[in-house]
């Protein structure tokens, strides 16, 4: 057996591997293509390791939210990808993922998350497979570095079949152990790097994502069917007195302490085997689970109704609660409840399949009679449909006006801008949460090479700018991407009612306040073309853009104007005159609510509705033949 050092060795070769090295391996052989992440001990090596391999494009991104935003970008484009970080990353991480897990990954994804008990080098003993519980996303854990290897190539597989990002949880003993290692061929993944465009799948507006929760669910379903016969998940029976439901670094600990008990070993940590652990609850006499972390497997075992002794969630405690486990603490723990006359009273009083109780009905609170209920309201469906649309005179309008006039792609990001998905644009392709867009794009440029940016942008509003599109747009920067950024800045936070935020230069209470030079900001971010346009002026924009997009550099452009419901931000209607349209058509491409189809002229003639109008010119701008002109000018 030989160390790994700076040039890795050839498949077929025996080695000693860290899990952390194991897990790269792992993901270097499944055909990993772009792999990011944040430092953070137990986790940094994994990233260090990949780094070794050149066919992999491996970058350490600004935060761990970037880093699985940017895995996301380049699993759209079909590429298997994986993001690195310690277990308090995660948290950091959690924006994108809890909603990622919600879109059919298309590339592989997988998020290794190391996590730290006995706080060795962090804050807190977070245990992660409660966020696998929580984003319905598969959590595996490996027991060695072998397993390490197997089972993140296993997760780039598990996660393309059931369409979902899935989560590799280390520990700090596996993360920086070491064990033997076989060496595999690299096997570039199944699918054909490419970019296709699905908004219902890649952004998540409240109508896409209310569709795509079911579908969530149903594939929880089917991970849990796949559970119990799970290749990952083993039992190994040998004497039925005392029985181990055990998994990840922990497993070796049981195995050590207690070689001839038996063990249901479980490599899929979540979901977990129903029917499995049943069955092997039915064939021994006292049964333990010894998990590091929280009591997260306890807790579920006993909520199907199988007792089993652990933490003590529902009985005697056996096994610490806080820190690190080990082969002594395995041992002892077990062998001094055994050696004691405990009952296991609690735990054998929730027989397996009993009925969950009744609900009760809640008593009154006072002898006051109980109020009638509310009249029952129409239906919904008895409504007419009326789809979010951007406002009239709406600033966003002009620039998804030129994007979608040179069907560009372009990855979204929250706020009143991702209105951009809908008719008549369709000029938003991703959105996953906010400060998104960035790392988006420069996924999907890693993915698919520096040609790509020639044809994307990424849109981001000065408010969520300031929340999280900082550091995107420095990891973009640092990572030598060359894609272009739009700031869409109306000067507020418009969506959730025109609040203040740094850089619009009024505050809570609407006074005035220090202000945020996004420009300055941006070229100290290291962007060296940075330029401001008048959103109104479509001519300008879509120069702009035309410039940007050519330059093998990163850009921004803001796309400045207020936001036409501030006050004083609208001016007086403009003037429509039948006598020059010719029913060209041409101001509908614009959107503005302002303008109607009139019905009497086929709907090719529009009709002006001065009450929404607000004066903004931009249809005034694709009006030829002079029949939408400014007020003064009719």
């Amino acid at each position: 057996m030989v160390q790994v050092t700076e040039q890795p060795p050839g498949a077929g070769t025996r080695v000693l591997l860290s899990g952390n090295e194991a897990i790269a391996r792992g993901a270097y052989e499944a055909g990993v293509r772009v792999a990011a992440g944040y430092p953070g001990t137990p986790a940094t090596e994994v990233i260090e390791a990949l780094a070794r391999y050149p066919e992999v494009w491996v970058q350490w991104s600004t935060n761990e939210k970037v880093a699985v935003e940017v895995v996301i970008g380049a699993s759209f484009a079909g590429a298997r990808a994986l993001a690195a970080m310690k277990h308090v990353g995660l948290n950091v991480a959690a924006d994108p993922l809890l909603t990622f897990c919600y879109m059919p990954t298309n590339g592989g994804t997988v998020i290794v998350s190391a996590d730290d008990p006995g706080m060795h080098s962090s804050q807190n003993e977070q245990d992660n497979r409660q966020y696998g519980r929580m984003a319905r996303t598969p959590v595996l854990m490996p027991s060695d570095s072998a397993e390490a290897r197997d089972f993140t190539r296993a997760a780039f597989d598990l996660s393309e079949r059931f369409a979902t990002p899935v989560i590799l949880r280390s520990t700090t003993r596996l993360s920086h152990g070491r064990s033997p290692v076989t060496l595999g061929p690299r096997q570039e993944g199944p699918k054909p790097l490419r970019f296709e465009r699905r908004p219902p799948d890649f952004v998540m507006l409240p109508a896409h994502a209310r569709r795509r929760h079911p579908v969530v669910e149903e594939r929880l379903d089917a991970l849990r069917a796949y559970a119990e016969d799970c290749p990952l998940n083993r039992v190994e029976w040998r004497s039925t007195d005392l029985g181990f439901i055990t998994g990840g670094v922990a497993y070796q600990y049981v195995k050590e302490a207690f070689p001839d008990a038996s063990v249901l070993k479980l490599g899929l940590a979540y979901p977990i085997p129903r029917e499995l652990i049943r069955r092997f609850a039915a064939g021994v006499r006292q049964l333990f689970v010894v998990e590091e972390g929280d009591p997260f497997w306890e807790e579920l075992i006993l909520a199907q109704g199988t007792g089993v002794l652990g933490q003590g969630v529902a009985g005697p405690q056996v096994f610490p609660r806080i820190g690190e486990l080990s082969v002594g603490t395995v041992r002892h723990a077990a062998a001094h409840f055994l050696h004691r006359t405990v009952t296991t009273s609690t735990v054998a009083a929730i027989p397996a399949g009993s009925p969950p109780p009744p609900p009760t009905t809640p008593e009154p609170t006072s002898g006051a009679a109980p109020s009638p209920a509310p009249e029952p309201v129409g239906s919904a469906a008895e409504l007419p449909g009326r789809p979010p649309v951007l406002c009239a005179g709406c600033p966003h309008r002009g620039v998804f006006y030129v994007l979608a006039k040179y069907h560009l792609i372009t990855t979204g990001d929250i706020g009143c801008y991702t209105l951009g998905a809908a008719p008549p644009f369709h000029s938003i392709d991703t959105c996953t949460c906010m400060g998104s867009s960035i790392g988006h794009a420069l996924g999907l440029e890693k993915a698919l090479g520096p040609d790509f940016s020639r044809r994307a942008v990424a849109v981001i509003g000065d408010s969520t700018f300031v929340h999280s599109g900082i550091t995107p747009l420095i990891d973009m920067v640092y990572n030598r991407g060359t894609g272009t950024v739009i700031i869409l800045d109306n000067g507020t936070t418009a969506m959730t009612g025109h609040q203040g935020h740094p850089a619009s230069g009024w505050d809570a209470r609407h006074q005035p306040a220090p202000r945020l030079d996004l420009e300055a900001l941006c070229r100290a971010c290291g962007v060296n073309d940075v330029g401001v346009v008048d959103a109104y002026d479509l001519k300008a924009v879509e120069k702009a853009v035309k410039a940007a997009l050519a330059r093998p550099e990163p850009s921004v452009i803001i796309a400045r104007r207020a936001c036409v419901l501030l006050p004083g931000a609208a001016a007086p209607p403009i003037r429509f005159l039948p006598e020059k349209c010719i029913d060209c058509t041409a101001c509908f491409r614009i959107g503005c609510p302002a303008l109607e189809k009139d019905t009497g002229r086929g709907g090719k003639r529009p009709r002006l509705n001065e009450g929404l109008c607000t004066g903004c010119l931009m249809c005034v701008q694709l009006c030829k033949p002079g029949a939408l002109v400014p007020p003064e000018e009719a």
